[in-house]
């Protein structure tokens, strides 16, 4: 459990993904030989939050130092993530995922497309009312920005999949963030895991308050997940934005073809 928290929360915070969609599959299909125990849906996404919480913590405050994580940005797509988190975590146990999983999955897969085509795609060119910017190591000021309607909106399709799913909501808000808004992809990354601990931190409240968690699971994940937040963080600015992107490329298409297989 040690080693599944380290690996999924290394690898989830150097793209910003979070590490649940690694530690969910995992405790489903590995639940029986490795834990002795028959998981569900519920209890699988309720422990992956509560690992989440410990990934995206520790991450969010190394980003913040090497002042990557956009802490403005990340509160204001908090406002509709948070409660909508709530309404994703409450409705784990009633809805079966595996027709939302295979959409979804789709739907992953029209993103990386996107991602691959990005730079023959004609970016949006219209003004953003809130406008951000970002200075690199070579000293090029980069804009991005959103409109409040557009940020709740993602915001609270993130907050969703990630009560449901257990799996952060990453996988919309980077490509999201990219393509529509413009983020530079280290700036993307970092602001999404800030995000994603407020997501975590409703959603595992809600599944901690349903019954759908198991306080040994979460426990035996957290210090892999703390350490693994913390050395994804220091590997994601050591890598270049055109290799981040295809990362980030190669993992999507990844749990695109799991979430539908």
């Amino acid at each position: 459990m040690f080693i599944l928290g380290l690996v999924a929360s290394t690898f989830g915070a150097i793209v910003g993904l979070g590490g649940g969609v690694v530690i969910v599959p995992a405790l489903l299909l590995l639940g029986p030989s490795m834990l002795g125990m028959d998981i569900d849906t519920a209890l699988a996404v309720g422990v992956s939050l509560g690992a989440l919480v410990f990934t995206s913590f520790t991450s969010t405050l190394t980003f913040v130092k090497e002042r990557k994580a956009d802490l403005r940005s990340a509160l204001f797509f908090s406002l509709s993530s948070g409660p909508m988190s709530l309404l994703g975590a409450s409705l784990t146990s009633l809805f079966h995922p595996e027709v939302f999983r295979r959409a979804f999955g789709f739907f992953m897969l029209f993103m990386v497309i996107l991602l691959l085509f990005r730079n023959r795609i004609k970016p949006y060119q219209g003004k953003w009312r809130y406008v951000r910017t970002y200075t690199d190591v070579d000293g090029i000021k980069q804009a991005y920005g959103y409109n409040a309607l557009p940020a709740l909106l993602v915001g609270g399709a993130v907050g969703l999949i990630a009560g449901l799913l257990g799996i952060g909501g990453g996988i919309l808000l980077i490509p999201t963030m990219l393509l529509l808004f413009r983020f530079p992809p280290h700036i993307a990354s970092a602001t999404s895991m800030a995000v994603i601990f407020i997501s975590a931190l409703f959603g595992s409240g809600m599944h901690l308050i349903r019954g759908e968690w198991d306080w040994m699971l979460v426990l035996s994940l957290a210090p892999g997940s703390l350490l693994g937040g913390w050395i994804g963080a220091r590997i994601s600015r050591r890598i270049g934005s055109v290799l981040l992107i295809r990362i980030m490329c190669g993992t999507l298409l990844l749990f695109a073809l799991r979430m539908i297989i």
